[in-house]
């Protein structure tokens, strides 16, 4: 009789068991750091609690941080389940959030279409951007990793320049801040919950992620992104296009990356501001990572890193910690994850049995 596992992941190789062994080593390395710094880790395990899920509001910050979270781990997904480095989300998603706000204060449309129409523009934007390092590889087979390293420093300045020679009174009187006037009313996202910022977009996140899942789940041309990823040998001796997957995976990556700036400027700034991202596409990588490249996985854990987000707001504030170590958390559960622990255990039992042999060898020659 086969037995059942219960995965997150596609392949099956990260167990839901794996998933809480992490969390939990995460847990208890955590608390020692917390200790060390003259804090009790259970309060702070519990204020982090609670400004995650102990009231509307922090349910409202939680489900805030879950949208660019699910969005740029699906980006992320789409490059690394078929085998590309895209590692410019981050420039990719400015991009996105600048050109969305400009659509959303020198456009003027109906309430329900001008936000799409702002997510739409800001989508296409990062795709564009994400199609300069696809033609640098096929043109001059310059390595993505490098250019799409590079070109997120790139994205974040040219995009402060962009705002103020384009835009008149990009900069807010008496800060240092660079920023484009308010979006329109009719070009928000609408609030979910009052008196946060959880807006609508969640149901764009989730959206995307269904939409990433049934491409890799029942599409030919999820098919083959994935055969690209998996073997690309194998897949060109199918008769696989492997340039054309390979613009049509920058393509989708940088749409959902551009998205995902875009969702922040029209549902939680109203405006485009430089250095918005708190390395949003860095943590679109680790997310991908953890949920070992699952559609499904990036689901559930973006919810917790979202958790992490809003709960270290709230820890701050109640102890004297910082917010950042809620980074080292987060750290820890990715070095925790990646860790093959049936190996460890293999590794394990070999030991014990040379342990047992050496044993029973040396009761011989004392007999």
């Amino acid at each position: 009789m086969k037995k059942l596992r219960f995965t997150l992941s596609e392949d099956g190789k990260i167990s839901l068991m794996k998933y809480g062994l992490s969390l939990v080593a995460t847990l208890a390395v955590g608390a020692v750091m917390i200790l060390l710094q003259g804090e009790n880790p259970a309060a702070a395990f519990v204020e982090i609690f609670r400004g995650a899920f102990g009231s509307r509001a922090a349910i409202g910050n939680t489900l805030h941080w879950a949208v660019p979270c699910m969005l740029v781990g699906s980006a992320a997904l789409v490059a690394f389940k078929s085998g590309v480095m895209n590692l410019g989300l981050e420039g990719q998603l400015y991009l996105g959030g600048f050109v969305a706000g400009c659509a959303g204060y020198m456009v003027s449309l109906p309430p329900v279409l001008h936000p799409l129409f702002c997510l739409l523009a800001g989508g296409l934007a990062g795709m564009l951007w994400a199609m300069l390092p696809a033609f640098l590889k096929l043109l001059f087979k310059v390595d993505e990793v490098i250019t799409t390293l590079l070109l997120n420093y790139v994205a974040i300045f040219f995009t402060e320049l962009l705002t103020l020679l384009v835009i008149s009174g990009a900069k807010a009187l008496g800060t240092n801040s660079i920023m484009t006037p308010l979006i329109h009313d009719s070009a928000k996202l609408t609030p979910l919950i009052p008196g946060t910022s959880a807006t609508t977009g969640i149901f764009v996140a989730v959206a995307v992620v269904l939409c990433v899942y049934l491409l890799y789940r029942y599409t030919l041309t999820g098919y083959e992104l994935k055969q690209v990823g998996e073997n690309l040998k194998f897949a060109r001796v199918g008769g696989v296009n492997a340039n054309k997957m390979f613009i049509i995976i920058f393509l989708v990556s940088g749409f959902i990356a551009g998205l995902c700036g875009s969702a922040e400027t029209i549902g939680v700034n109203n405006r485009f501001i430089s250095r918005f991202s708190s390395n949003l596409g860095w943590d679109g990588v680790m997310i991908t990572r953890v949920a070992s490249n699952s559609p499904l996985g990036v689901l559930v854990v973006s919810l917790i890193w979202a958790a992490f987000k809003a709960g270290a707001l709230h820890m701050e504030r109640t102890t004297t910690l910082n917010r950042y170590i809620i980074n080292l958390l987060q750290a820890l559960f990715v070095l925790f994850i990646s860790i093959d622990y049936g190996m460890l255990y293999r590794k394990y039992l070999g030991w014990r049995a040379r342990k047992k042999m050496v044993e029973e060898e040396a009761r011989k020659l004392e007999n």
